[in-house]
């Protein structure tokens, strides 16, 4: 019997794979732009947004929980 935490991970895997694909049906331009952007961008700096994301969103599963 899988763990409803493991149903939780899989249930967010699946909106982010959604979401992506929303933003690339409606706008591949953007997106192939932004991605352009990606590869331009220093290391350090993605490193520091990938960081803050990860946190941001630690916190808000955390406040969804507790709330």
């Amino acid at each position: 019997m899988r763990s409803i935490a493991f149903a939780d991970f899989l249930i967010g895997l699946g909106i982010l794979f959604v979401l992506e694909g929303l933003m690339f049906a409606a706008s591949p331009a953007w997106m192939r732009k932004a991605m352009k952007s990606a590869l331009a961008t220093p290391d350090h700096i993605l490193r520091g947004v990938g960081i803050g994301s990860a946190v941001a969103g630690l916190i808000l599963i955390w406040w969804i929980r507790h709330h």
